[in-house]
């Protein structure tokens, strides 16, 4: 593995784990000369590897509180690894805006988790619990038909009365809501690539500061007849993306307009990443297999030619890796859209005398 970059998420019951295919996972091998039984048949960890726990667990720290600022956000645990590199790292900070480039993770990703679990990730204010690994949802909620009673006491078979169940985290709070969801008018929609991202906006409440709702584009794709006349009835409705600096990101606003199909006056907007972004925000890049001659045809033509050499290469660039406060400010930013003029003292003065107020009355 390249030091470089950061290596791409895996998925599989050996990733990360560093076994093995034919070994079952948990199952290791005999304790040997020189290793304790007390660490599982693991040999102790030397200096070097204690110095690279102890200052990566007071990064987390410290990179916890960075991430919660201001106000107690909440952030995934990808997240909080990209902030951890930043606080290694102070110089990619200050150097940002100002030289653009793509900076290299000074810790590597095995290591920062080896440093979380050690620590224990319940200790960490702010970090949201992993999605579950199945039935995991972040889409929209799936409208019963007219039919179907929404009340237990609008059945004529008798029913057992059961308690509503209290959502414990947003992304399960998709099934079970009101069967007139689609009947208004949907002027904006958010699909997030990626699910944990979808999970953090939603805690963060940012579906309610922008009255957008954000689905995770794998969870709503393709998306639902009814959604789509939601969208249709509003008149001039967008359909945000935001996705990472990666051939399959970039091609997913494609991929969402196709799907819409003929539906007239729905716009689909990218909000990036794109390798220009990451550019200009030094984030941490990481190195994948190169997109073969398909995903590069599938690139967005607006791109730079030294942005598709970029994507050529295998590189890609994670929307988690923009800081927290930063994507949630950009996300409401883009998709409210400009806010109106703050009125001043003047201005608020000249209204007033166009108002009448103090003047002498007319009779």
């Amino acid at each position: 593995m390249s030091q470089r970059h950061l290596p791409p998420p895996r998925s599989g019951p050996t990733a990360g784990t560093g076994q093995p295919s034919d070994r079952p996972a948990g199952v290791g091998r005999a304790p040997g000369a020189g290793q304790s039984a007390s660490t599982g048949g693991r040999p102790a960890l030397g200096l070097s590897a204690r110095t690279t726990a102890g200052v990566a667990d007071r990064a987390i720290t410290a990179a916890a509180a960075r991430a919660g600022a201001p106000g107690g956000l909440r952030f995934t645990e990808r997240q909080l690894y990209y902030e951890t590199c930043r606080v290694l790292s102070p110089g990619s900070t200050l150097l940002r805006g100002r030289v653009p480039g793509t900076p290299a993770p000074v810790l590597r990703l095995p290591a920062f988790t080896r440093a979380l679990e050690a620590r224990g990730r319940e200790t960490v204010p702010g970090l949201l619990p992993p999605l579950p690994g199945s039935g995991a949802r972040v889409g929209p909620p799936r409208p019963r038909a007219r039919s179907e009673p929404s009340e237990p006491w609008a059945s004529t078979e008798p029913t057992k009365w059961k308690e509503p169940m209290e959502p414990t985290e947003p992304w399960e709070a998709s099934e079970g809501s009101e069967p007139d969801v689609y009947d208004y008018g949907l002027p904006r929609l958010l699909l997030c690539q990626d699910r944990s991202i979808a999970g953090m906006l939603l805690a963060n409440h940012v579906h309610l500061e922008a009255a957008c709702p954000v689905f995770a584009a794998a969870d709503a794709l393709p998306l639902d007849p009814g959604l789509l006349a939601a969208l249709r009835r509003a008149e001039g409705a967008t359909v945000y993306v935001l996705h990472d600096a990666s051939p399959a990101g970039l091609a997913l606003p494609a991929l969402v307009r196709s799907g819409l199909g003929p539906v007239p006056g729905v716009r689909v907007v990218s909000l990036g990443l794109a390798p220009r972004h990451a550019a200009a925000l030094r984030l941490p890049t990481g190195r994948g297999p190169a997109p073969g001659p398909a995903g590069l045809t599938a690139l967005p033509a607006a791109l730079r030619p030294r942005e598709a050499d970029w994507l050529a290469e295998g590189r890609f660039a994670e929307v988690a890796a923009v800081p927290p406060d930063r994507l949630l400010r950009t996300v409401l930013r883009l998709t409210r859209g400009p806010r109106p003029p703050r009125d001043s003292l003047w201005s608020g003065l000249r209204g007033l005398r166009g108002a009448g107020f103090m003047t002498w009355p007319a009779a």
